[in-house]
């Protein structure tokens, strides 16, 4: 008897349900509402949603926002929070956290393992409200730059922006500050922003010292200038408009920022004619090549030589640039045998044909260098090397 009255009761919900359902009565279930089904989210909305209202009503700002931009800054150690509620308006500068800890240096992420953080434009793509760091918002780290520039098999992953005060290549605040942030991406992905963007920076380029240390660390690390060239030209067009530029990603996976990613008219281009050299090659078992060294090999008269040598190369082969193209940047790996010979040098990106031979043949007839070292003895090691070309001004 029980069991029949059971299923009686059950056939009821059923069919009230259904019948509310064909009268179009049915509640509808929002992103918020899966959040508030969360008991630790629940509790959450109670201790901090009627603070966060608050301190919108007391900036002029409508809660809740329906866009959200987040921007970071490496150097800096801040995360800002910007927001509007309507597309076509500027954003509006809601809050500055501190960030609490930082991994790596500056410069882009570029392999698992790294303890970097990322460098670029990504958006948030997961809120885990079971992070072991009290709660996380996920970035799409690898983007499809990260993927074309990093390393192939391992260019990482899992970043996060989270709570505890802990990184090892994420980006942590406090847990009361990953509190609000999780709140505000909640409330604006309710209301339909399935991207928001989030900025990762090297360094607030309105900080006068903290852009004379990113000039400082971008004279070793050359080859990061135009990525960071790039991140600076978003950074300002943003300032100019509180608007997000238009981000597209080239063939070579370089960020393109705002008018730079309007097509250009094509222009009629006469080539210029050149065979490119056949070159004959070491036979060299790169199995040799050991995992760490003591010490790195060291060129003749050491690295400011070497850096004089790279100079003397932009300003040699610049005439071999066409008048379309001001600048190259040729990425090449090489391998130091263990008597200190260049051997096997090898074009990995950039650059035309006839730069490329003639940077070749500059590194096949470098002189002998002091080979790498591991455990008192000599060692083969593989290097790579990117070499700037680029017009002289005016030309």
């Amino acid at each position: 008897m029980f069991m029949v009255k059971r299923f009686s009761f059950l056939l009821l919900i059923v069919m009230c349900y259904v019948n509310g359902a064909a009268q179009g009565s049915a509640v509808s279930y929002t992103f918020i509402d899966y959040q508030k089904s969360i008991p630790k989210i629940t509790d959450l909305l109670v201790r901090k949603q009627d603070t966060l209202m608050k301190q919108f009503k007391n900036k002029g700002l409508v809660w809740p926002a329906k866009f959200i931009y987040i921007r970071s800054f490496k150097y800096d150690s801040q995360l800002e929070v910007w927001v509007k509620n309507e597309r076509s308006q500027p954003y509006k500068l809601f809050k500055t956290y501190k960030i609490c800890a930082l991994a790596g240096t500056l410069g882009p992420k570029r392999m698992e393992g790294d303890y970097q953080v990322p460098e670029g434009f990504y958006h948030i793509n997961e809120l885990n409200p079971n992070s072991q760091y009290h709660l996380s918002l996920g970035l799409n780290y690898p983007n499809m730059s990260d993927r074309m520039l990093s390393d192939s098999t391992q260019p990482g992953g899992d970043i996060y922006i989270h709570g505890s005060c802990v990184t090892t290549g994420c980006i942590p605040v406090t847990n009361q500050q990953i509190e609000e942030l999780y709140i505000l991406a909640a409330y604006a992905k309710n209301q339909g922003q399935d991207f928001i963007p989030v900025h990762i920076f090297p360094v607030d380029f309105k900080n006068t010292k903290s852009e004379d240390y990113l000039k400082k660390y971008l004279e070793t690390f050359s080859e990061y200038s135009p990525f960071e060239s790039k991140m600076k030209n978003a950074y300002y067009f943003f300032e100019k408009y509180k608007q997000l530029p238009t981000i597209l990603i080239n063939e070579k996976g370089e960020y393109l920022i705002d008018d730079e990613a309007l097509p250009k008219p094509k222009v009629e281009v006469v080539k210029r004619i050149y065979i490119k050299k056949k070159r004959a090659y070491t036979d060299f078992d790169e199995k040799e090549i050991p995992a760490v060294v003591n010490t790195l090999p060291v060129y003749p008269g050491g690295n400011d030589a070497f850096q004089a040598l790279l100079k003397k190369m932009d300003k040699d082969f610049a005439v071999y640039l066409t008048k379309e193209v001001k600048t190259v940047y040729v990425q090449l790996e090489y391998i130091i045998d263990k008597n200190g010979n260049v051997i096997n040098p090898k074009i990995i990106r950039g650059g035309n044909d006839e730069i490329n031979d003639h940077i070749l043949d500059a590194f096949e007839a470098m002189p002998r260098w002091t080979p790498a070292v591991r455990l008192e003895k000599n060692v083969p090691i593989k290097l790579k090397q990117t070499v700037i070309v680029e017009a002289a001004d005016g030309a």
